[in-house]
């Protein structure tokens, strides 16, 4: 008994034949991609389907067929289908702006038959290149708002001491770089004593420059106390660690006093501070050198490195000397070398630098540099810059000594009547402080600078003065009230060895020595 046929479901319309069975052109026409052939070496135009004309715009057939199709030109696709013909390769080029104001990634395949053609195939990408270029503006935007805070949290002037001529210059990374947290302050102390920092925070964006900023902050406040370099940063460390204790810096606080003519420094896992002396020797201060800040535990210490007149410092980032592909310390020798021949004025070396380390607009790090120098005065400038010092031994006798060797050399260095007056009462407060409350071995020292007169008293007592209200029984406590008042500045710090110094200083007016 033959085999029942199975019954054929019936339609209104008839079944779409197999992909196979159908003709090419039929295929292409039903694609929602942008679809065209171009064959020859002048990439005449074959075929183009309704995706296309309708993107494009629709030419008579025979104008299609005699010309190229004049918006692949505008696109730039020519020379990647004649890398097409050339390779027999496919070739893809990603995400281009068409002119119905459209973006479309296209695939070029190569067509073996006839002379050779290239079957163009453009996929509509228009979303994704309006999200991506989305996700680009807002990345430009935090980058610029990094940036922005960035450079407000930098010094906008940096302070200029008497004895130091100083530059600075701050170069974010490239547009496609996250700002980091680089920072650089002058801060000076009195006394004729400058405290100079630069520090790295280790990360990227606003969260580093937020932390760069309270840092920066917290360095002035510590400097203010006058403390030792090792000891700020042990102040700092704890305070990074409050801060944000996922980011760690690094840092490197040095004071220079012009009397010592030495830069006494600490470093917090920072680079080493480079020094060329009046000969054009480089030296590298490499030690000592704790952990960066944040990390805790670690007790820093202070080292010290020469620098006299004729002298110059540098301090930076590792945005100056780090490359991907080479050693560290490659880095450090050819900025040395950069160093050695760098002179002039600090701006002119600090650009001079930047320069020699092939640092741009594009460079993918920001760059901090910090450069002071200890000029060596001649001539009539020298006549601005002097120095004098008397060691007292204590005794009823000292005092007297104070104020004679104070009126002699007030008067050699020719200060009007009342700065010289002024002068020689705060040496003699300062000395009957000393001679009260200090113990041997004491100092008097005067220094003048082109601005301003600087008294100092050291003794070997650490105990450190405090101005007070003296009650009128009171036949001491009077001798910092007077100096506070009568200079424009005073103040007192502790000194290697358990002694301390305390100091005042007189602003000069104008055309005076």
């Amino acid at each position: 008994m033959p085999a029942a046929r199975a019954e054929q479901p019936t339609h209104d319309k008839p079944l779409m034949p197999a992909v196979d069975d159908l003709p090419v052109r039929d295929v292409l026409d039903r694609v929602p991609a942008l679809v065209a052939l171009v064959h020859g070496p002048d990439h005449r135009i074959a075929y183009v389907n309704d995706a296309y004309t309708a993107a494009f715009g629709a030419r008579p057939l025979g104008e299609r067929a005699r010309e190229a199709l004049p918006e692949l030109d505008q696109l730039g696709l020519f020379p990647l289908l004649d890398q097409v013909l050339r390779s027999g390769k496919p070739r893809t080029l990603k995400s281009r702006k068409a002119p119905d104001g459209r973006s479309y990634t296209f695939t070029c395949t190569p067509v073996t038959e006839g002379k050779g053609g290239v079957l163009v195939f453009a996929a509509d990408v228009t979303d994704h290149a309006e999200a991506a270029e989305r996700l680009r503006a807002s990345e430009r935007r935090q980058r610029e708002t990094a940036v922005t805070l960035q450079r407000s949290l930098l010094p906008q002037e940096l302070e200029q001491p008497d004895d130091l001529r100083i530059a600075a210059t701050y170069q974010p990374g490239g547009t496609e770089t996250a700002v980091g947290g680089d920072w650089y302050d002058v801060i000076t102390l009195g006394g004729g004593r400058t405290a100079l920092v630069i520090g790295d925070v280790m990360g990227r964006g606003v969260r580093a420059a937020a932390v760069m900023g309270q840092l920066r902050t917290a360095v002035r406040a510590y400097a203010r106390l006058d403390l030792p370099p090792h000891e700020v940063l042990q102040l700092l460390d704890g305070l990074a660690a409050e801060i944000d204790a996922n980011q760690i810096a690094t840092c490197v606080y040095a004071v220079h006093d012009p009397n010592e003519g030495r830069l006494v420094y600490a470093s917090a896992g920072h680079l080493p501070i480079l020094v060329r002396d009046d000969s054009g020797m480089v030296l590298r201060a490499d030690e000592p050198t704790g952990p960066p800040l944040g990390t805790g535990g670690w007790m820093h210490t202070s080292g010290s490195v020469p620098l006299g007149p004729g002298s110059t410092a540098v301090l930076y980032t590792d945005g100056l000397v780090e490359r991907r592909d080479e050693d560290l310390d490659v880095g450090i020798e050819a900025l040395e070398r950069a160093l050695a021949g760098a002179t002039g004025t600090p701006q002119v070396v600090c650009d001079r630098l930047v320069r020699s380390a092939g640092v741009t607009a594009g460079h993918d790090d920001d760059v901090a540099v910090l450069v002071l120098q200890h000029p060596a005065r001649t001539g009539p400038e020298s006549d601005l810059f002097r120095n004098a010092a008397l060691d007292l031994l204590g005794g009823v006798e000292a005092a007297p000594r104070a104020r004679a060797f104070a009126t002699g050399v007030l008067t050699s260095w020719r200060f009007p009547a009342e700065l010289h007056d002024l002068g020689v009462l705060a040496a003699s407060e300062l000395v009957a402080n000393s001679l009260q409350h200090g113990t041997p071995p004491m100092r008097l020292r005067l220094r003048r600078t082109d601005r301003r007169l600087i008294i100092e008293v050291t003794d070997g007592d650490d105990h450190l003065p405090r101005r007070r209200r003296a009650e009128p029984g009171d036949e001491s406590g009077r001798g910092i009230a007077i100096v506070a008042t009568i200079a424009s500045n005073w103040g007192c710090r502790r000194t290697p060895g358990g002694g301390k110094a305390v100091w005042c200083e007189f602003a000069l007016p104008k055309g005076s020595g």
